[in-house]
C-alpha cells in the first residue's frame, strides 16, 4: 500500500513579517510632515513668575482708570520675559517722535519770534503753528486708527526642525457695569476685557502654521481685593490661559 505524501504548509514566521515590514518602501521611506501641534513653542503658562520676583501692586479700587492701567502693566510684565515674547514698541515710538517733533516746533518758532521783530517773523511764526498742529493732530489720528486699544504687541522666533515666527497682539477695554451704582460691589463691578490676536508662521510669513483670535472679560473684582491688592498670581493664570487658547488656534 503506498503511502500518501503529505504536502507542507507554507507559513510565516514572525521573521518573515518582520523583514517584509522591512523592506516596505511606505514605511521606510514615507515621513509625515510635522504637525503644527508638535511644534507649538512654550506657552505662558508653562513659564510662571516666582512669587518673589513680584511687587505688590495696590491701586485705588475705586477708579476704573488705575484699575484697569495696573492690569495693562500687568500683562506687559507677564508678557514680555526673555522666554515668551519680546515687546514691539512701534506705536509708542512713533507717538513720542510726533510728539517731541512738535514740542521742538513749537520751541523753535517761540524763540524765532522772540527774537525776530514781529512783522518780520509772522511767516515763520504762521508755518511753525500750522506744522505744529499738523504733528498734534497727528499723534491724535495714529493713536485713535491705529494703535487703538492695543497695550501689548510681541513677537518671537524659535527653531523646531525649522524657524518658526510668533507675533502677538493684545488690546485693553473697561466693560461698565450693567447697573448704574456709584459703588463698584462683587455683583456690579467694572469688567477688565482682553482680545487676543496670535499668527504663527514660518518660511518668512509664507507658510501659516496657527492663527487664533480669542476674547474674554473678568470684572475687576476677581483680581483685586477690599483694599486694592491685586491678585497678580490669579491675573496672570487668567491671561495665559487666554494667550494659550490663542496659540492653540482657537477662536472665541
Amino acid at each position: 500500500m503506498a503511502r500518501s505524501k503529505k504536502i507542507p504548509e507554507l507559513t510565516t514566521t514572525p521573521t518573515d513579517t518582520n523583514n517584509a515590514q522591512t523592506l516596505s518602501p511606505t514605511s521606510s521611506r514615507t515621513r509625515s510632515p510635522p504637525s503644527p501641534e508638535s511644534e507649538r513653542p512654550m506657552g505662558p503658562l508653562s513659564a510662571a513668575l516666582p512669587s518673589s520676583t513680584r511687587d505688590v501692586v495696590k491701586v485705588n479700587n475705586g477708579s476704573a482708570t488705575e484699575l484697569k492701567n495696573a492690569c495693562d502693566d500687568a500683562v506687559k510684565r507677564y508678557l514680555s520675559r526673555p522666554e515668551l515674547f519680546r515687546q514691539d514698541h512701534r506705536h509708542t515710538d512713533v507717538r513720542l517722535a510726533l510728539g517731541w517733533l512738535s514740542v521742538f516746533v513749537a520751541a523753535g518758532t517761540a524763540l524765532y519770534g522772540y527774537k525776530i521783530d514781529f512783522e518780520k517773523s509772522k511767516p515763520v511764526v504762521t508755518l511753525g503753528l500750522i506744522l505744529y498742529i499738523i504733528l498734534t493732530v497727528g499723534q491724535t489720528l495714529y493713536a485713535y486708527f491705529f494703535e487703538g486699544n492695543t497695550i501689548f504687541v510681541g513677537k518671537r522666533k524659535s527653531l523646531s526642525k525649522r524657524i518658526i515666527s510668533e507675533r502677538i497682539q493684545l488690546a485693553s477695554s473697561t466693560i461698565p457695569p450693567a447697573k448704574s451704582s456709584s459703588s463698584l460691589s462683587p455683583s456690579n463691578s467694572p469688567s477688565y476685557q482682553l482680545a487676543i490676536t496670535y499668527v504663527r508662521s514660518t518660511n518668512k510669513g509664507k507658510s501659516l502654521l496657527a492663527k487664533g483670535r480669542t476674547k474674554g472679560a473678568q470684572s475687576y473684582s476677581s483680581f483685586f481685593d477690599d483694599q486694592g491688592n491685586m491678585d497678580q498670581e490669579g491675573f496672570e493664570r487668567w491671561v495665559g490661559e487666554l494667550v494659550e487658547q490663542a496659540m492653540d488656534g482657537k477662536s472665541a
